[in-house]
């Protein structure tokens, strides 16, 4: 007979864990690897480990009813003839027409100009909804080339070369074929209904001296007048930084393992780059040491959720932000009132990732023109302008407790840390000390 002691209770492993176990049995039964959207689950350094310091002796707060606090921004002013000027620095990122509805990119576009701010095409083109509904876009220029052409590019207010993204720096994008519909295979010269993956990496450069030519290229296409982004991956910040600013960026784009993604692989998601504030002091450092901080414009990304979550970029040293998976939850996605259906696809409100499947109750990462129709791009705009101007509320209100009258006059200086490794990661000092890991003896 075994005996158990009912003081001591069985010990599940931390390192195997009821998630870890379920992964290798649905490994051991299909042979394939898990593939799933949205971005990291695991829990990460992230702005939550970040607080203010607000105004009392040493500084002196502004009034939120009296004292204006300036949130606009200008993106491109190193070489482009017609810099963007936006209203508030939070911008959209780039999200496919084929990864999202065709409503959904239209709410996108109506949602980011009622706020003043850019939204971006993402992969695959642009459509004709996306550009009469955004009054400031971004074009998106990947290795896929997918839907690229000239016309567009002219069309556009700004181009964002793709280089990395932060949920799968140094691999390409999926598309399955249940979501690749007519429209989709036209746009992309694609076969209908084939699963399409993208290129890692562009095809015609192969370093920052190649890309240099092809942004000389671009520019003489557009002739000179369209801001050029480099959008990297937070994978080597510093360096990756760098070399955009010497192959001729206007605007730097630097995106977080929090950053979400359409569709690729668990593994990459959650083991490969480093998290946004790991990512955001190197590459403010590699601006300064090029004496480019301010004259090449930094937009951070990946998990950008409120205005406080702005405001620590920006204190940072960022520009601006572009937000993703948080607009497409302001837009409806993983809302409760679909439960059920979560339900009968497996999962529930909150957890739903499946977007490659073509399924989403909600309506907005999907291709089905059914489930498609259920979002109103007229009332869901209206929901991401109300959400973007809430987050703009919430950083102003930050910045006058801190003393500041702009957005960009916020610091480091105005934070603390609760984390050693926030602390290390931020470059601001622990809470209650003047200590700055890695920077300064305790």
């Amino acid at each position: 007979m075994t005996y158990h002691n009912p003081r001591t209770p069985p010990r599940k492993s931390w390192t195997f864990d009821d998630q870890t176990l379920a992964e290798i049995r649905r490994a051991a039964a299909t042979g394939i690897y898990d593939i799933r959207g949205a971005g990291a689950k695991r829990k990460l350094p992230h702005f939550d480990d970040l607080l203010f310091l607000g105004a009392s002796m040493s500084r002196y707060p502004l009034e939120g009813y009296r004292e204006r606090c300036d949130t606009s921004v200008d993106l491109g002013t190193r070489y482009a003839k017609k810099p963007i000027r936006l209203k508030i620095p939070i911008t959209i990122a780039g999200m496919s027409f084929g990864a999202l509805s065709g409503n959904a990119k239209e709410a996108l576009g109506r949602g980011a100009s009622a706020a003043g701010t850019s939204t971006t095409t993402g992969d695959g083109g642009m459509t004709d909804e996306e550009r009469g509904h955004s009054e400031t876009l971004v074009y998106q220029y990947l290795p896929s080339r997918y839907g690229m052409n000239p016309t567009d590019l002219r069309r556009a207010d700004a181009i964002e070369i793709v280089v990395g993204q932060g949920a799968k720096p140094g691999g390409g994008g999926m598309l399955l074929g249940q979501k690749i519909s007519d429209r989709v295979a036209q746009m992309r010269t694609l076969p209908k209904g084939i699963d399409q993956r993208s290129a890692c990496r562009h095809p015609d450069w192969t370093g920052p001296d190649d890309l240099e030519i092809k942004i000389l290229e671009i520019r003489e296409i557009t002739d000179w007048e369209k801001p050029i982004y480099i959008k990297v991956g937070g994978a080597r910040p510093y360096y990756d930084t760098a070399l955009a600013v010497k192959a001729g960026a206007d605007v730097v784009v630097l995106d977080g393992m929090q950053g979400g993604t359409a569709a690729t692989q668990d593994v990459f998601i959650e083991n490969v780059g480093q998290p946004t504030l790991a990512c955001i002091r190197p590459a403010v450092q590699a601006l300064q040491d090029l004496g480019m901080h301010r004259k090449v414009q930094l937009i951070v990304s990946g998990g950008i959720r409120s205005g406080a979550d702005v405001a620590k970029a920006m204190a940072l040293g960022a520009d601006a932000v572009s937000i993703g998976s948080a607009a497409m939850v302001a837009l409806g996605d993983n809302d409760p009132q679909y439960e059920e259906e979560y339900n009968r696809l497996g999962t529930t409100a909150g957890a739903y990732d499946d977007w490659h499947e073509g399924k989403d109750p909600a309506g907005i990462t999907t291709q089905d023109p059914e489930l498609a129709s259920r979002l109103d791009p007229v009332a869901a705009g209206r929901r991401l302008a109300n959400y973007l101007k809430v987050m703009t509320l919430e950083a102003q209100t930050i910045a006058r407790a801190c003393g500041h009258n702009d957005l960009h006059n916020l610091e480091p200086e105005d934070l603390c840390a609760l984390t050693i490794e926030a602390a290390a990661m931020a470059q601001v000092p622990l809470a209650g000390t003047d200590w700055i890991p890695g920077k300064n003896r305790f």
